[in-house]
């Protein structure tokens, strides 16, 4: 007999299908689920949630029959447990899907869509609602430091979800956008990523148009002036209001005005007039830019300019998102999802522009940049950034890098200008790194995998070298 209210999650540590799995125990569903490899952040949530979790190669998904199975897109035809619940015929369904017939219905759903930025832009907007007493709901594909979360019901008709492009699940090849509905829609940028899923940057344009056919005409569109593939989605019809954002300009109706340099501190403009001043722990251009479009959401979820630009002074950021793990003997270490080359070029440049002022400001050499990675995404590893790659480190001073011989993958070395080390095994990486580091040096972990533990066996050598 099957449980009511009872739902399966095969692919449940991944921060979508996590964060699934806790709005629905939140709102009373018996939750089970499994997955190939399970460890924190999401294990730690998902064991605090009292969610009981097993391997796939533990899993009998159907021994205490679930209402329903939500399958995540990490899971294709051929894997066992898919194979028993199509031969059982047992009602499935996909994690978008389930979110939006389940969470998403009569919610005002504020998405954040976008190549670049969506994590972190979404836990602002969620942030500045909290901190209105909104008390917003949010399903975020990272850890918001304010909430210390990636989802919650939430008490209000608000809703914040990070929108992603990928694809819903094996049966369903449409974004997993398209399922949302969104009244307020940030679209932060686009570039051509996904090689494994979208065959050129028209396919991934088409997804994102459909999208904007969802957005009612009583919504709201928050995008950058300055890019022209959005400009051309755009362009195939667009029936909802839109707010640009970007550089003081005739095409910005949200602008800024630096008062550092690296970001840490600017004036919000709204046509042209000066709203008020941001001051917070964020660095980079591309953060000042994602501040502006959560700003602009906000407002149009209600909340008074001055509430939300109040609220970005105390915004904390995103776990693994420039995330300082430590110091040791004045060697700071980061960890950073950086995968693509326009994400590592903004992060590096954030990073550089904190450091210059410093220099400028103390008169003393604050160090180096050394740049960590790993080419772990799959449109990484099929070479389709290969050409772009080099530039992306041009803020870096030294560049270390893991590849995997499995993976078959060569880093073009020689169009870099600055030297470049590679290594083939985690150990040898951090042998390397511990003999090349020097005090005062800044070191970013590039990753968007858990990159062998290296941040925190780095710290760990690091304080024993000190000891």
């Amino acid at each position: 007999m099957t449980a009511k209210n009872h739902i399966h999650i095969l692919g449940i540590a991944g921060t979508f299908m996590g964060g699934i799995a806790q709005l629905a125990k939140e709102k009373g569903f018996e939750v089970t689920g499994s997955d190939q490899a399970i460890y924190p952040p999401m294990s730690t949530q998902l064991e605090q949630a009292g969610i009981a979790v097993t391997a796939y190669a533990e899993d009998d998904v159907l021994s205490n029959l679930p209402e329903q199975v939500v399958i995540g897109n990490a899971l294709s035809r051929g894997h066992p447990l898919v194979e028993e619940v199509l031969n059982r015929q047992q009602s499935y369904t996909s994690g978008p899907q389930w979110l939006a017939e389940n969470i998403l219905q009569d919610r005002w759903v504020v998405a954040v869509a976008g190549t670049h930025g969506k994590t972190t832009t979404a836990s602002m907007v969620a942030w500045i609602l909290e901190y209105a007493k909104l008390e917003p709901g949010f399903l975020i594909g990272g850890v918001p430091e304010n909430f210390g979360k990636s989802a919650r019901l939430g008490c209000s008709p608000f809703f914040v979800v990070e929108a992603d492009e990928y694809d819903t699940a094996f049966f369903d090849k449409r974004s997993k956008f398209v399922h949302y509905h969104p009244r307020t829609c940030v679209m932060n940028n686009l570039e051509f990523d996904h090689a494994d899923i979208f065959d050129d940057l028209a396919a991934i344009q088409k997804q994102f148009h459909h999208l904007v056919r969802t957005i009612p005409g009583n919504g709201l569109i928050v995008c950058p002036s300055d890019d022209e593939n959005l400009s051309s989605v755009l362009e195939m019809g667009c029936w909802t209001p839109k707010e640009m954002q970007g550089e003081v300009d005739n095409l910005s109706n949200w602008s800024f005005k630096l008062l550092r340099q690296d970001g840490s501190e600017f004036e919000v403009l709204l046509d042209g007039s000066t709203q008020g001043k941001v001051n917070w722990p964020m660095t980079g251009l591309h953060s000042v830019r994602n501040g502006l479009s959560a700003i602009a959401a906000a407002r149009h979820c209600g909340v008074p300019l001055e509430v939300a630009i109040e609220a970005l002074c105390h915004f904390k950021g995103v776990k693994r998102r420039m995330t300082k793990v430590g110091e040791v003997n004045n060697i700071v270490i980061y960890d950073d999802f950086a995968h693509h080359p326009t994400a590592i070029k903004t992060t590096l440049q954030g990073l550089k522009a904190q450091k210059s002022l410093e220099v400028n400001e103390d008169g003393k050499d604050t160090g180096r940049i050394i740049a960590v990675f790993e080419p772990r995404s799959n449109t990484m590893r099929m070479g389709v950034h290969r050409q772009t790659l080099p530039n992306a480190f041009v803020d870096a001073d030294e560049v270390f890098a893991f590849i995997d011989p499995n993976w078959q993958w060569k880093l073009p070395t020689e169009a870099f200008e600055k030297p470049v080390f590679v290594y083939d095994s985690y150990p040898s990486l951090l042998d390397g790194l511990l003999k090349e580091l020097r005090p005062s040096d800044r070191v970013v972990i590039m990753s968007n995998g858990s990159f062998g533990n290296l941040h925190q066996n780095l710290l760990s050598a690091l304080q024993k070298i000190s000891d």
